[in-house]
């Protein structure tokens, strides 16, 4: 957005009634170039704000971009007051439509984040920007979370703006809020799942002798992801066919970026040196996200998935972490580990009634 649309965006916002509580300096500013997921590092702002995640983190956005961005325009909105940057929002542009930056197929949550304080003014100053434009038609923001607080700022600042809009269900990421201890964890569980629970983990125990969970580290971590990829291409149906040579792509990149700092996280269940069961999941503000598992489906009687799974929340409650995200998708097994539906919206809207 050059400077002739930053004024439009100005003048925009100035003609709607009811704005004078607006901090007036606050201006928008985009940028289309890829060197500024650095140079205007957002990450403090994810921090500050409590919506936000790994997957708004400019790291893994900027990683994104270049795996999987070629066919999109960059749109990079950064708001400012005076010279704060108070939110940012990353989009993408493709043809005539305006879209969260991230896509939905290996990103669970998508939108801006700001200053907790400045979020609506924030939100207003995104949308009447969008509104200054005459470069796209409809506006699609998928993955905000229910509880969302963005969800409710954006779609308030579109009814102010008189833009058509409309809020749907998209999917669900079921949730566990985690307690002080993995017993505590258990007893208030639903007596069928906490024995199914107690009962994989002891059969798989009394089948090979003993399991134990491992992780990778920097020294493991090419042969780990191998291992992983060899067990996710082992799955049946569309699964199988996910980890195309350019999602490996995608994936060792997110190793070598966050494993070191410890956001990334590959474990597995290991049976006399064979590791018969992998998931990779990220931690970050306080929770687990798991975001992707496989297991070798000759063990598939001894359910060694599942006894990962619990195992990754038995690790989350030792490490004091607050809440395990089983990421997007409304699986049956999810909600075996007594996790809750929080579901994803998809917010759309355009100047066309």
């Amino acid at each position: 957005m050059g400077a002739a649309s930053r004024a439009a965006a100005s003048a925009a916002a100035a003609a709607v009634p009811g704005r004078a509580a607006r901090v007036p300096q606050m201006q928008v500013r985009s940028s289309s170039e890829g060197t500024d997921f650095l140079s205007r590092d957002w990450t403090a702002l994810v921090e500050a704000d409590p919506a936000g995640t790994f997957f708004h983190t400019p790291s893994y956005l900027k990683l994104y971009w270049e795996e999987f961005g070629g066919a999109s325009d960059l749109d990079l909105t950064f708001v400012e007051d005076g010279e704060e940057t108070v939110g940012v929002c990353a989009f993408e542009r493709v043809g005539s439509t305006i879209r969260f930056l991230g896509g939905t197929e290996v990103t669970d949550y998508l939108g801006p984040v700001a200053v907790d304080d400045e979020r609506e003014g924030v939100a207003r100053a995104l949308i009447d920007a969008l509104a200054a434009r005459d470069d796209w038609e409809l506006a699609d923001l998928r993955n905000l979370p229910e509880d969302s607080p963005w969800l409710d700022a954006l779609t308030a600042s579109a009814t102010e703006r008189g833009l058509w809009h409309q809020v749907e269900e998209q999917d669900v990421c079921p949730f566990l809020s985690l307690p002080a201890s993995f017993e505590e964890y258990l007893t208030a569980l639903p007596g069928k799942l906490r024995h199914e629970i107690k009962r994989k983990a002891r059969k798989l125990e009394e089948a090979t002798g003993g399991y134990r969970v491992v992780f990778a580290d920097e020294d493991t971590i090419a042969d780990d992801l191998e291992r992983f990829f060899m067990l996710h291409r082992s799955s049946e149906g569309p699964k199988g066919k996910f980890m195309q040579p350019g999602m490996e792509i995608f994936f060792r990149r997110l190793a070598e970026a966050f494993l070191p700092s410890g956001v990334f996280r590959l474990g597995f269940i290991e049976v006399n040196g064979e590791k018969v069961a992998g998931a990779i999941g990220f931690v970050l503000h306080d929770r687990f996200l798991l975001y992707n598992s496989a297991f070798d489906h000759e063990w598939k009687p001894l359910s060694p998935g599942m006894v990962l799974v619990a195992d990754l929340i038995r690790a989350s409650i030792e490490e004091g972490l607050g809440g395990f995200d089983m990421l997007k998708g409304g699986l049956e097994y999810k909600y075996r580990f007594g996790s809750v539906p929080r579901r994803l919206m998809r917010l759309q809207f355009s100047r066309k009634l």
